[in-house]
């Protein structure tokens, strides 16, 4: 039985790559969720060593990239400098 946890949500102003953020927002849309939903439920996912995408899902990331021109991974996250 899932139980309904109270929580309570900020604003923040958060930077991130242009791309990313583009594919985020698609993703977002595909999901029917707001972009602040998605990241809570990735960090949540993650913070749990979890995977929070299914295989499916995978599959529309990466056609939201190609479409975005997003290339980079996760290699990429220490070495990312603002031009």
């Amino acid at each position: 039985m899932v139980t309904n946890k109270s929580i309570t949500r900020i604003q923040t102003g958060v930077r991130l790559e242009k791309r990313t953020l583009k594919v985020l927002k698609g993703l977002a849309e595909y999901l029917d969720l707001s972009l602040g939903d998605l990241l809570e439920g990735m960090a949540l996912h993650t913070f749990e060593g979890k995977a929070p995408f299914s295989p499916e899902t995978l599959l529309v990331i990466a056609k939201l990239k190609d479409a975005y021109g997003l290339e980079l991974n996760a290699a990429d996250s220490h070495s990312l400098q603002e031009g």
